[in-house]
């Protein structure tokens, strides 16, 4: 009877300790759970009512820093940007504004290049950091990427640069002139030889001013306003027939191909002239007795079909380090030639500006010694998509003497390797 007493007496006891401990337990899991813990002190609870809201619109990278240097918030483009790493602030210019500002409570602001994370290049990342108090703890970085804006004023800085000088030039070379006229008014053959030259560079000088005035129509005008179904046959013909002087005295075959009966939709004014410099091009750095040609095709792509009218050439080509810029306004392969040829630098850059202002691309297939081809593709006019023809272009019914072009029975590719023809 006492064994039984004992035993019971020390369940009891056990089951005693075992109430006590998982009290104790239950308590410091609450006390646990009602400590701060390093995550729930730099939420969005520490901010200043309605200040999430705001920095979760701004288009500028934010970043809100506590007394500790340490992230409280960032925005997705501050770490985008490389701003933020680990939950630190990574520039230490920036950051070393950011204890300035909660030392004294000024507003700083400064501009910054910064390295491209990542990329291997060169160029810098151009920001504008802007620091400010908010409230009594926490700190407000604002960041703008100026990269951009500081591109495009560098393009229209050059710009200017460019058109100045190519005015200058050809200014210039006729104020010479006329004082040599002046001076040679008694040799008859020298009179004649100075015109002559003043008259090319009056030539060139109205082609610059022209380019320019068709480079600032197609930046400014909407195509769509005026557009309508164009014939890319009518295109072809055009830009063949303004380019017939130039490759007869180079002894240039102009030959047009493809698929018959295209349209494309937009300005015909526009659509022509670059077709018209693509061809021109492709004359001008066509060495004699070579051909230039010209087809086009449809080709079917998600979205819908695109027209391709591709201008290929048998001329001197074009680098591998030149290709991503001869569609810069001004830029010249080789300035020497281009000067000879009467070029002015702004064809290709009119030609990229109305693909796209037509919802198409301008491409370039080239190789040094061999020749080039350009692709303009643009969207096929949807109102004549209802029917197919066959895919070779003829010149029935004309004499040879009207028959504006030779004719291919088969479409080019889209990125040819010319055919060098003996």
């Amino acid at each position: 009877m006492n064994v039984d007493a004992a035993v019971a007496a020390m369940a009891a006891i056990a089951g005693l300790c075992t109430g006590v401990f998982a009290m104790l337990a239950f308590r410091w899991s609450e006390r646990d759970q009602a400590k701060p813990t390093r995550t729930s002190l730099h939420t969005e609870a520490v901010l200043p009512p309605g200040v999430d809201t705001v920095l979760s619109v701004l288009r500028s990278s934010a970043v809100v820093l506590d007394e500790a240097d340490t992230v409280v918030k960032a925005s997705s483009a501050a770490y985008a940007l490389g701003l933020v790493r680990g939950g630190r602030l990574a520039v230490e210019p920036m950051l070393q504004m950011a204890r300035d500002t909660r030392r004294d409570g000024e507003i700083r602001q400064v501009e910054l290049d910064l390295p491209r994370r990542g990329t291997g290049r060169g160029d810098a990342l151009a920001v504008s950091a802007r620091v400010a108090p908010l409230g009594s703890r926490l700190v407000l970085l604002l960041v703008e990427d100026l990269t951009e804006a500081r591109r495009i004023e560098a393009v229209r800085r050059d710009f200017v640069a460019n058109v100045s000088h190519e005015l200058k030039t050809p200014v210039g070379a006729l104020s010479l002139l006329s004082e040599a006229v002046m001076d040679a008014s008694d040799d008859p053959e020298a009179v004649t030889r100075f015109a002559g030259r003043m008259q090319n560079e009056a030539t060139r000088l109205t082609n610059l001013v022209q380019e320019l005035i068709d480079l600032s129509r197609v930046q400014n005008d909407d195509p769509l306003e005026d557009s309508e179904p164009v014939l890319v046959d009518e295109l072809v013909a055009e830009a063949v027939d303004r380019c017939r002087q130039q490759a007869g005295t180079k002894q240039i075959t102009i030959a047009a191909g493809g698929t018959a009966d295209l349209h494309v939709w937009g300005s015909r004014g526009q659509l022509a002239a670059a077709l018209g410099n693509l061809v021109e091009n492709a004359v001008n750095y066509s060495p004699a007795r070579t051909r230039v040609g010209i087809a086009g095709r449809r080709v079917s792509v998600p979205g819908g079909d695109l027209i391709e009218i591709a201008v290929t050439d048998q001329g001197i080509g074009i680098s591998e380090k030149d290709r991503d810029r001869i569609f810069e306004r001004f830029y010249r392969v080789d300035p020497a030639r281009s000067r000879a040829t009467g070029g002015t630098g702004l064809g290709l850059a009119i030609v990229k500006h109305v693909a796209a202002s037509h919802g198409g691309e301008v491409t370039v297939w080239s190789a040094e010694g061999q020749g080039s081809t350009f692709t303009l593709r643009l969207p096929e006019a949807g109102t004549v998509r209802d029917r197919e023809r066959p895919s070779d272009l003829t010149a029935e019914g004309l004499d040879d003497e009207d028959r504006p072009y030779e004719t291919f029975n088969d479409p080019l590719p889209a990125h040819p390797a010319p055919e060098v023809l003996p």
